[in-house]
């Protein structure tokens, strides 16, 4: 790899030569457009053109993946080819830019009318120019640290009602939830600064139950407040959060944008909880939009600590096998020291311990359990620690039928959930 340039992955589908159009996509993205222009010297070319590194034909299919009008007008017919592609640019074009980034590996290249099908797979990064853009403030380690969960993973759940709690009654749910032994509190991506529960109100509510209960037991809870706003009104939250003693803010990334959690996480200190609710619409469409790999890659040099992957058999549309690439993307270094933590939610259980653990073999994960812990049928103290034994089985190598035999609160989550899960 060329220290001085970045590398992207694409799928395309086209009725047309694929390595045509890998070059029109590499000519798009850098220096050229559809004809020469005056200024395109060769000298320009040869240093700011992106260049096409590799083409590798996958097959054809007998109809078009997406509407095309520039193929109506020009009456092209298939069969339509599809491939993978990887062009490679040149650094000095973009800078330590995460905007120009995203809008040079995908930008105008959707919407080009030589395809009926383009998706970005992946990236790839030197490391040098990974360094140029923020690291974690905190990550794994920092995370590990804020909560006092020195191995094991963090066991957490969200709080619901997704909306409709006052602050008041949140900051109850919160002492219930501290009690029952969990590591790790959210809010749902669709409660930030509701009228009936306004953030400051609920930040002071529950930092004053999370502080009391840390003071009677010793045990430090992190809450993630959903703070996602405009830029000024999530740095005046954030600072609130901190004053109050919290360690975690979480943000709605596709709705808050590169820029504004590049500055948040400049101006703030805290562990940076990044909730991708909306990449479904940039995901489902086999043959359109952008793949986890380089999702994760471009948000990551934003500074997030931790990044929502949905869980293993969960209520979500993605297959176990790309919930499991994508923890396994969060986990793997770009630059050393720039993991963040993968957050598993989605209809997780005990039940849905061992596949996990197996998946990742890590325990460095948050694992958030809503009906897992809060509909146990001996109480959310049993489901939390119906949780910890299943991560125990599974890092001791037990079965949880095994586990279970000592085990009663697993047992209980086996007998309970097991039957309305199959």
């Amino acid at each position: 790899m060329d220290d001085n340039r970045f590398y992207a992955d694409y799928l395309i589908e086209t009725p047309l030569d694929p390595v045509q159009v890998a070059e029109v996509m590499a000519g798009e993205q850098s220096c050229g457009t559809f004809v020469r222009v005056q200024g395109e010297t060769e000298q320009l070319r040869e240093r700011a053109r992106a260049v096409v590194v590799s083409v590798e034909e996958l097959g054809s299919v007998a109809t078009p993946s997406l509407p095309n009008a520039w193929q109506q007008r020009q009456n092209m017919q298939g069969p339509w080819r599809r491939a993978k592609v990887r062009i490679s640019f040149p650094i000095d074009n973009v800078g330590a830019n995460l905007p120009t980034l995203a809008a040079t590996v995908a930008g105008n290249l959707f919407d080009l009318g030589e395809v009926t099908g383009m998706r970005l797979l992946s990236l790839s990064l030197p490391e040098h120019y990974r360094r140029q853009f923020d690291m974690p403030r905190h990550g794994i380690a920092g995370t590990r640290k804020l909560t006092g969960v020195a191995q094991a993973p963090l066991l957490g759940t969200i709080i619901k009602p997704n909306v409709g709690l006052s602050a008041v009654e949140t900051g109850e749910l919160v002492t219930q939830l501290c009690e029952a032994g969990v590591d790790f509190i959210k809010d749902d991506e669709v409660c930030a600064n509701p009228v009936h529960a306004p953030l400051e109100e609920r930040v002071r509510e529950v930092m004053k139950r999370v502080r009391a209960y840390q003071d009677k037991s010793g045990r430090r809870v992190m809450v993630a407040f959903n703070i996602t706003d405009e830029l000024d009104a999530m740095r005046r939250h954030a600072d609130l959060v901190e004053r109050e003693g919290g360690s975690c803010i979480m943000v709605g990334l596709n709705w808050c944008g590169f820029s504004a959690l590049q500055s948040l996480r400049r101006s703030s200190g805290l562990a940076i909880h990044g909730h991708r609710n909306g990449f479904g619409m940039m995901s489902r469409q086999p043959v359109l939009g952008m793949s986890f790999p380089a999702y994760q890659s471009l948000w990551r040099l934003s500074g997030v600590d931790h990044l929502h992957v949905h869980g293993l058999d969960g209520k979500f549309s993605e297959f176990n096998d790309e919930v499991v690439q994508s923890a396994r993307d969060c986990l793997t270094p770009m630059a050393p020291g720039d993991e963040v933590m993968p957050v598993f939610s989605s209809g997780q259980w005990a039940g849905t311990v061992p596949a996990t653990f197996a998946a990742v073999n890590s325990t460095d994960v948050i694992f958030l359990s809503g009906g897992g812990i809060l509909a146990h049928p001996d109480g959310a103290s049993a489901g939390v620690a119906s949780l910890r034994q299943a991560w125990e089985a599974a890092r001791d190598g037990v079965s949880l039928q095994e586990r279970a035999r000592q085990s009663p609160e697993l047992q209980r989550a086996l007998d309970f959930f097991g039957p309305r899960l199959k």
